[in-house]
């Protein structure tokens, strides 16, 4: 996924708002005008970098004067004490600008870091660690930039990017079978084709959607041995048509190879986003230039 820039202007600029940036009385009182310094952010804790753009941004609105260099690729896993930034410019325009840089940063390496982790347990299986929707208002695009820093796969931006027949559209729509027939009728009434993705609870639920010759199947919260019903029933029913398996629902790091392992092809984890702890990151000034 290329970095979300458009997104992540809207972000800062809102960001920057919300903290009252063109009116931080503690630094315009307490840190004289004028005063050049230099600064450095550096990871507290090991993890993986993702978002550092983010702080270019928040100090290209704040004030483009500053300098901003990073000093780590994206997607690198650093060790403790690692500086990642180095930042030149006006004292009082780095230390207004470190919370929303900060705030930004932190959550997207978290994000990376949590994503890594489950990545990690799976990474010699033919299998795709993919991110929810379940993502911070606002901040989806950067949440699942963050999630493929650190080898994730980013999957449905929002809702219009495919159909995702959840358990509330088939109570709504009257099942599996009737749901899909209703969602084809629709495509065809519009002149559309977008690809289907069915959740289903249950094996005669998933058997159900291989019959109505779906393209993607989610099995939700279903156990290893009801995975490998799936699996099996996959090759009796729709052998060769390249129907896409994926595992979702409490999708613990413990559980994530064994899932893996029973024959799916994606798996689909929601903590990524929504459960990902911050980073722990600082920021210091660290001296006036020349000095």
């Amino acid at each position: 996924m290329d970095f979300p820039a458009l997104a992540v202007r809207d972000a800062v600029a809102r960001a920057l708002a919300e903290d009252g940036c063109r009116d931080d009385v503690t630094t315009r009182w307490s840190v004289p005008a004028g005063l050049s310094a230099q600064a450095e952010i550096i990871a507290k804790q090991p993890g993986v970098i993702s978002g550092l753009p983010t702080v270019s941004e928040v100090f290209r609105q704040l004030d483009p004067e500053v300098t901003v260099d990073e000093l780590v690729p994206e997607g690198t896993l650093v060790p403790p004490g690692r500086t990642v930034v180095r930042l030149t410019g006006e004292a009082r325009s780095l230390i207004t600008g470190e919370r929303t840089a900060l705030n930004f940063l932190q959550r997207m390496c978290g994000i990376a870091t949590l994503t890594k982790q489950y990545a990690d347990l799976v990474a010699d299986l033919d299998v795709k660690v993919l991110d929810t929707r379940k993502t911070a208002p606002g901040l989806r695009a950067l949440d699942k930039y963050a999630v493929t820093s650190g080898g994730g796969t980013s999957h449905r931006l929002d809702l219009s990017a495919m159909v995702l027949l959840k358990e509330n559209h088939l109570a709504a729509s009257g099942g599996v079978t009737a749901a899909i027939d209703a969602v084809r009728a629709g495509m065809a009434a519009e002149g559309r084709e977008t690809l289907i993705d069915v959740e289903v609870e249950t094996v005669a639920e998933a058997v159900e959607a291989l019959r109505a010759r779906v393209p993607w199947i989610m099995l939700d919260d279903m156990t290893i041995a009801e995975i490998r019903q799936v699996v099996r029933a996959r090759e009796e029913i729709a052998p060769g048509a390249g129907v896409v398996l994926e595992a979702s629902g409490g999708v613990t790091p413990e559980r994530l190879r064994p899932i893996a392992e029973a024959g799916v092809d994606m798996v689909s984890i929601g903590a990524l986003t929504h459960s990902a702890p911050a980073l722990d990151l600082s920021m210091l000034l660290t001296g006036t230039p020349g000095a």
